[in-house]
């Protein structure tokens, strides 16, 4: 008879999504992990406003990597740019991008970020969103031509990346920097305790 109780699991991460910007801000904290990107399609995902719907896409994420690993725990974010009351999302094109530059231009916005983190062995899930104020400041029309030329704006919400280049033209944030890059990296020890998972542990231990 075997009187030894199981050791503690092993845990495996798995970050569903291909954003560099991520990944970077999970190697940073130290986790190691895989990355699986979801399929979903984003537009067939219902959603009421901009908290529902980063909420909505990252479970959505999570949930569809899971169903392809069921030993892993999952984390999915979704990050949309918020101007008015209107979702700016990812610029399909140059012109899309330059357009939502210029609406920002020397105006305040919101980043709305939603976080999944689902262990999928176990089916346990919980979610968040954070909200952070961004102020851009003005520009040129030669300074966003510039820009957008250089490519990265393309596939950023918003049409920038506040890690890159597009730094230069942030004037002020309210709120966590981490979520405006894309994942609200405070935020993540709570969701992660909500399943029964102390993430400290896994960053920490030597």
């Amino acid at each position: 008879m075997n009187l030894h109780s199981p050791g503690p699991r092993s845990l495996g991460f798995v970050l569903a999504s291909a954003s560099p910007a991520r990944a970077a801000l999970l190697r940073q904290i130290g986790l190691s992990f895989e990355v699986v990107p979801s399929r979903i399609r984003e537009d067939d995902i219902p959603s009421d406003g901009p908290r529902d719907k980063v909420i909505s896409l990252s479970q959505a994420k999570a949930q569809h990597v899971a169903e392809h690993l069921r030993d892993k725990v999952i984390i999915a974010a979704d990050t949309v740019v918020v101007l008015d009351d209107e979702i700016l999302g990812k610029p399909e094109n140059q012109e899309a991008a330059e357009g939502m530059l210029s609406l920002l231009s020397g105006r305040w916005h919101h980043v709305v970020t939603g976080v999944t983190v689902l262990d999928a062995s176990t089916g346990a899930r919980s979610s968040c969103h954070e909200v952070t104020g961004v102020r851009m400041k003005d520009l040129s029309c030669q300074a966003i031509k510039t820009y957008v030329e250089s490519g990265e704006p393309l596939g950023k919400a918003g049409a920038y990346a506040i890690q890159g280049r597009g730094g230069i033209f942030i004037e002020s944030i309210k709120g966590c920097y981490f979520n405006v890059v894309g994942l609200p990296l405070a935020k993540l020890p709570n969701i992660f305790s909500d399943i029964g998972i102390n993430i400290y542990n896994e960053l920490f231990r030597r």
